[in-house]
């Protein structure tokens, strides 16, 4: 038996179809060769290991790598990045979220200009705006001067290479990416279901906690997810702002793969931090799979 022609009306669908394919291409094409290709290229390179001329050889292809990355050294690591990337998350929700409700809100007709004002950072390097940081930190910086020049010290206060500028430096340069999904999802909110619950006699705290908050929560996972995962990643705030002393995974396997001319090891190092960020982005999906369900 032979197929039936298409109709005439199916072919519109067809060619709708075949259309969305053909713009998918350009997207999937750079993906694998610029995602996919080198990712695959890591995982077989950490099998391998260097030979006495400090090629990486894979004749003899094994697990000792991932071995190595596992050592307890580097487990306390992985804790002391995931808890800036922790810390930088929930900062930048908690500061995001009235700044992103106030832009919804009452932003009015400003709303894009607000919008692109939360956006303007992105219009600079973050290396250069990381090195500004330091300039304001540093004992003779920006902070120190204005605290002294009030009275308040009499020495300048040791701010730079903390964990306080860590954690403020991050935050800041992530701060947009909590703003932006946050403020689409308020965006979004019907403002006659909160009013219902005012109706019903909850106050505006209970209002919030109990329609606003619950109803956002999907523009919060995905803020937390777009938070996260960078922050977790990034060395250049720890190395220039946290100094020698503040060690993160990241800022470890920059150093194997730049210093240490160890590729097998530092592929296995970076391979090991993509499984535990992607186990906890499917984590975060699931959680947000089930708000979105659940509204």
């Amino acid at each position: 038996m032979t197929a039936a022609p298409a109709s005439g009306r199916d072919r519109p669908a067809i060619l709708g179809r075949l259309a969305g394919a053909v713009l998918l291409v350009p997207g999937v094409v750079w993906l694998a060769a610029f995602f996919l290709v080198p990712l695959a290229i890591m995982v077989v390179i950490s099998f391998g290991a260097l030979d006495a001329n400090g090629h990486v050889t894979l004749a003899n292809p094994g697990f000792q790598n991932y071995q190595d990355a596992l050592q307890p050294e580097y487990v306390r690591v992985v804790w002391n990045s995931l808890y800036y990337a922790l810390v930088t998350t929930i900062l930048s929700i908690a500061i995001g979220y009235p700044i992103a409700y106030w832009i919804s809100r009452y932003g009015g007709r400003r709303k894009v200009l607000l919008l692109i004002l939360v956006m303007l950072p992105f219009w600079t390097s973050y290396l250069i705006r990381t090195y500004a940081w330091m300039i304001i930190l540093r004992d003779n910086g920006i902070v120190n001067s204005a605290l002294q020049a009030v009275g308040l010290t009499n020495e300048p206060i040791e701010i730079l290479n903390t964990d306080f500028a860590v954690i403020l430096g991050m935050t800041y340069g992530f701060l947009p990416f909590a703003i932006l999904p946050l403020y689409v999802s308020i965006d979004r909110l019907d403002e006659h279901l909160v009013q219902a619950g005012r109706d019903l006699y909850a106050s505006g705290s209970q209002a919030f906690i109990h329609v606003t908050l619950p109803l956002t929560m999907p523009g919060i996972v995905a803020a937390a997810l777009l938070t996260f995962i960078p922050a977790l990643g990034d060395f250049v705030t720890p190395d220039l702002l946290g100094g020698a002393q503040t060690t993160t995974i990241a800022k470890i396997v920059q150093v194997i793969f730049t210093s240490g001319r160890d590729w097998p090891g530092g592929s296995a190092l970076g391979f090991l931090l993509m499984i535990v960020t992607l186990g906890g982005t499917l984590a975060a999906l699931r959680t947000l799979r089930r708000e979105v369900l659940a509204g």
